[in-house]
């Protein structure tokens, strides 16, 4: 397995991964709209983003982080926002190993911590982030408020 940080030229395979990740999350398969919103991250290095490929160099997964900052910590902090594995590789250890290569980013930039979010009913992944070494926030809420 191959993980290589994400640029323009990898644009392609972020995109059909991208474009799987939405579906099964229960978004409309759209990938003329998600190229240019992974672009724009790409090119503003607004984002983060790691790809797996596997020895004949099919793009079998990735991971999108955002650095942030944490006020009361006063550090830098990522937040790992979305992963996504293809079907075809899961239970090869891809998500371990995009998990790890962010974990390895943290540490190069100083970063206090990573964070992340996923569905309540994802037992797998939940499994996944506390075999890791992840914790399960017990004592803040999270709220949106959407403005759209």
């Amino acid at each position: 397995m191959n993980i290589k940080q994400a640029s323009l030229e990898e644009l392609n395979d972020l995109v059909s991964l991208f474009d799987q990740y939405m579906v099964f999350y229960k978004q409309p398969s759209a990938p003329h709209k998600y190229r240019p919103y992974l672009g724009e991250r790409l090119m503003n290095n607004e984002a983060t983003v790691f790809i797996a490929y596997n020895k004949v160099n099919e793009a079998m997964g990735f991971v999108l982080n955002y650095h942030s900052f944490s006020s009361v910590s006063l550090g830098k902090t990522i937040v790992l926002n979305d992963l996504f594995v293809a079907p075809a590789y899961r239970q090869q250890g891809v998500a371990n190993e995009l998990i790890h290569r962010v974990v390895r980013e943290a540490k190069q930039i100083g970063a206090i911590r990573v964070g992340l979010n996923t569905a309540k009913d994802n037992f797998s992944a939940q499994a996944l982030y506390e075999k890791l070494g992840f914790v399960k926030e017990t004592k803040y809420f999270s709220y949106n408020l959407s403005v759209k």
